[in-house]
């Protein structure tokens, strides 16, 4: 377990800091632009050094039929990018004594294959060690309440198996997200959604960010659309279009908008300014004791390089770790602490650089943006 010096409140804001590449008109800059005149981007990028933002651009439409703009304030589905919010909800009741982070899932959950229930712990699911599998979903339904979506995946996270040794790295299993949710329901009394609204949300000051609904994303202009592009090469808004479904082989017949609302554990919509928040009050103490928010970014074990957190993809690091619901990497000897999420219709990173003191975001609502670029030439702006 490392416990890094990087999570200690920044000190003043040095301007000789603040590489060229990162300013109004740098590099990274330029390039986003460009990107969006090629019909490449549609979304907002910033980046914040030490609690100051030095660029922040917006473009595409967040809504088209209704003629709105994407902006700072619009909130944009996260995916994966959403997970670790579950991983703090696991630590703020682990710092309570409301749990340990070496208790089994039968400790708190019952329904449960033997094996998993009495060889699982929480912390091989934080860490992405449990050597269970990801059940079967059913992309093709149209969830119409909370109360649905809530039950389905109580039910799809009892389906899992364990495919290897409780211990063993294992590629995104969808139940390592959904049993920890359970858990925190377990232990609180409450749905997922609202603790973490109250708990993280609430107590960073993300106002904009949410577990939005359906009806919600319909109809609330500071939410944006996705446009996911279909298998004749036409995007359409997937919220209002749930007959289609993505022709992605990673994602095939996916529809986000199918979702009443994001699965526990995992997803939500949050805007670019409410993630530098959350990514402050990480280093702060005001989500989590620092020995806590050192225990969440702290290496687990050894992965491929992750780039920001997409999973499967080249980024130039020196080594990339496990750690729980992200993955943190060294680029150029310094850390980088994120997670990306990958849904139809949009894409969301938020990097933190605990060394610099810099946070970067990235968050689009459309198919074909080049996202892994895009995230290494943040890093090579940050970095140099």
């Amino acid at each position: 377990m490392s416990a890094r010096a990087g999570l200690a409140a920044p000190p003043a804001v040095d301007s000789a800091a603040v590489p060229p590449d990162t300013r109004p008109g740098g590099a990274y800059d330029r390039y986003v632009a460009k990107l969006a005149a090629e019909d490449r981007f549609s979304g907002v990028v910033l980046l914040s050094h030490r609690g100051r933002t030095v660029l922040s651009r917006s473009y595409g439409m967040a809504d088209k039929e209704k003629g709105v703009r994407n902006h700072e304030g619009v909130a944009f589905n996260l995916s994966s990018a959403g997970k670790p919010f579950g991983a703090v909800a696991i630590l703020q009741l682990a710092q309570r004594g409301k749990l340990r982070l070496s208790d089994t899932v039968g400790t708190h959950l019952s329904g449960f294959a033997e094996e998993i229930a009495e060889k699982v712990t929480i912390h091989h699911l934080l860490s992405g060690t449990s050597g269970l599998n990801t059940p079967e979903e059913d992309l093709q339904r149209v969830f119409q309440s909370r109360k649905e979506v809530r039950e389905f995946y109580e039910r799809w996270a009892r389906q899992a198996k364990l495919v290897s040794a409780p211990g063993t790295p294992t590629d995104h299993a969808g139940a390592e997200v959904a049993i920890p949710a359970l858990i925190v329901e377990a232990v609180t009394g409450t749905t997922y959604w609202d603790y973490v609204e109250e708990h993280v949300f609430r107590r960073c000051g993300m106002t904009g960010t949410a577990f939005y609904t359906r009806p919600q994303w319909l109809t609330d202009q500071h939410i944006a659309h996705s446009y996911m592009r279909l298998a004749d090469g036409s995007r359409v808004d997937a919220v209002r279009n749930l007959d289609k479904g993505s022709p992605d082989p990673y994602q095939l017949g996916k529809n986000p908008g199918r979702y009443f609302i994001d699965p526990p554990g995992d997803g939500g919509f949050a805007t670019a300014p409410d993630l530098v928040r959350f990514a402050h009050a990480l280093s702060d103490g005001t989500v989590l004791d620092r020995p806590y928010a050192q225990l969440l970014t702290g290496a687990k074990a050894p992965l491929p390089p992750q780039g920001g957190g997409l999973a499967g993809r080249t980024a130039p690091a020196d080594a990339s770790f496990a750690a729980y619901m992200m993955p943190v990497s060294l680029v150029g000897g310094r850390w980088v602490n994120g997670r990306a999420g990958v849904n139809p219709g949009s894409v969301a990173s938020w990097n933190i650089y605990p060394d610099t003191g810099w946070v970067g975001v990235v968050l689009g609502n459309q198919d074909d943006i080049p996202f892994q670029e895009i995230i290494e030439q943040e890093m090579r702006a940050v970095l140099g």
